[in-house]
């Protein structure tokens, strides 16, 4: 761990509430919530989240609408590229250039949560686009714990790291709850909870979700998502992919649900990458996940288990 990077602590953190993964067909729609008086009354914690590889631009109107965004609305990034668990000696090219616009984005935008996703997706100078689970070795634990140190060093804070979605059982030394935690136990990272990616590793491969929160430290978690799957076309009966494509299921309504029980409050993202619908319809569910925030945070103490 770097020795002057604060280790995470999701009781500093100034997001609440729920939040979108914004969409250039949506930039306008999310301006006009921009009035005060409309924030303020119906939708008081409203904030977006964006994928920071979209925004690798010199100018242009994408970087001037999410300026404007920016000016009224928090903002997370969460980062889709940057291979935290690949194996490497020292940063190839590639990996400096990333970092290096990672950082660029970071400084100018001041987002409130920087996220990535604690897979691989590049091997000997191959880039594979998609987000490769790791297999929860000591070796493996340690490339990556070293590519989340490389990409807190080069943004100068701590990031959050996402758990993968798992389709096969991998021979492992030690459970992905614990793996994960141990990770930023020695980073100072905190953790992002995707409770579809989670219910999906639960359908695909038998993980149990209530040990693997039960396992968490609530205090490193700073967000949630929840997305939408899709059944995989030759195994639907066996295999769900995690598409981002469809609407919230309610089995994943239900865990979001028993995941803010064990882990208390947390800020809660909706993702919608494909089969995009309109704005309006994005908000019904993101008013869902608002609605059921507001009833944990109201909950009894005594119903909400706020330590391991």
């Amino acid at each position: 761990m770097n020795s002057h990077l604060v280790q995470f602590d999701s009781k500093q953190s100034t997001l609440s509430g729920a939040g979108i993964n914004l969409k250039p067909q949506h930039y306008d729609d999310a301006l006009s919530f921009a009035d005060p008086s409309v924030q303020q009354e119906s939708f008081p914690d409203l904030w977006f989240e964006v994928h920071t590889e979209n925004y690798f631009v010199q100018g242009g109107p994408r970087l001037r609408y999410l300026q404007a965004i920016a000016e009224h609305f928090p903002l997370s990034f969460h980062g889709v590229a940057g291979s935290l668990g690949s194996f490497t000696e020292k940063p190839a090219a590639i990996t400096s250039r990333h970092l290096a616009q990672v950082s660029a984005l970071v400084k100018r935008f001041n987002p409130v949560m920087v996220s990535e996703h604690a897979t691989w997706s590049t091997s000997q100078h191959a880039y594979f686009s998609d987000l490769l689970p790791l297999p929860r070795t000591q070796q493996a634990l340690n490339c990556l714990c070293d590519g989340i140190d490389r990409y807190q060093e080069a943004i100068g804070r701590p990031i959050l790291i996402e758990n993968p979605t798992n389709y096969l059982d991998f021979i492992s030394e030690m459970d992905e709850a614990d793996f994960l935690m141990e990770a930023a136990n020695r980073t100072g990272a905190g953790l992002l909870v995707d409770v579809n990616n989670l219910y999906l590793s639960y359908r695909n491969t038998d993980l149990d979700p209530g040990q693997y929160l039960s396992a968490l430290d609530p205090s490193k978690v700073g967000e949630i998502h929840i997305a939408g799957f899709d059944p995989d076309p030759n195994f639907p009966d066996k295999l769900l992919i995690d598409s981002h494509a469809s609407p919230v299921d309610e089995a994943v309504w239900k865990l979001l649900e028993t995941a803010m029980q064990v882990l208390g409050p947390k800020p809660v993202l909706l993702e919608r990458d494909d089969n995009v619908p309109e704005f309006s319809e994005l908000m019904e569910e993101r008013n869902r996940a608002s609605s059921l925030l507001e009833a944990i945070t109201k909950a009894p103490l005594e119903n909400v288990n706020h330590g391991r």
